[in-house]
C-alpha cells in the first residue's frame, strides 16, 4: 500500500471514528451527566481506584478541574473517596455501585444503538466488519 493510501484509510477511519463516536454519544444523554463527568467515570470503573492526579492526567485536564468533576460525581453518589491501602496519605477515588451501574446501563444503550446499525448491514457487510475488528483492535493498541 502506498503512503498517500495508506493516509487515505487512516484519513477515513479517523472520520469514521469520531462520527460513530459523536452519534453513539447521544445515547449518554439519558444518563444525566455530562460528557466530562461521565467519561471521567468510565474512567474511574475501569482504571478501579485511582488517584485524582492519574485520574487528571488520564482526561488530560489539570488537577483543579478534575477535582470539580469528582466533588460533582460525589455529590451525585456515583464516587467516593477512600484512603490507599498502602500509604493512609493517598486518597483514591473509587466508583460506587450506583456509578458502575450507571456506566454499564449507557454502555448498554451505545451497544444496543451500534447493534441496530449493524442489523440493518447486508450480511456480507456484517461478515467484512467482523473481520476487520481484529485489524481495528490491534490498530488502536
Amino acid at each position: 500500500m502506498s503512503i498517500s493510501s495508506t493516509e487515505d484509510v487512516a484519513d477515513r477511519l479517523h472520520s469514521a471514528a469520531i462520527h460513530l463516536l459523536r452519534s453513539l454519544r447521544r445515547e449518554d444523554d439519558a444518563s444525566g451527566l455530562s460528557a466530562p463527568r461521565l467519561s471521567a467515570l468510565s474512567v474511574i470503573v475501569y482504571a478501579g481506584p485511582i488517584k485524582l492526579g492519574d485520574l487528571a492526567k488520564a482526561e488530560q485536564v489539570r488537577a483543579p478541574t478534575m477535582t470539580r468533576l469528582v466533588q460533582g460525581l460525589e455529590k451525585d453518589g456515583l464516587v467516593r473517596r477512600k484512603a490507599d491501602a498502602g500509604d493512609r496519605r493517598v486518597t483514591r477515588i473509587a466508583a460506587t455501585a450506583r456509578g458502575r451501574r450507571l456506566l454499564m446501563q449507557g454502555r448498554r444503550r451505545r451497544v444496543s444503538a451500534l447493534t441496530q446499525r449493524i442489523n440493518a448491514l447486508s450480511k456480507a457487510d456484517q461478515r467484512s466488519l467482523r473481520a476487520s475488528l481484529d485489524v481495528l483492535e490491534r490498530v488502536t493498541r
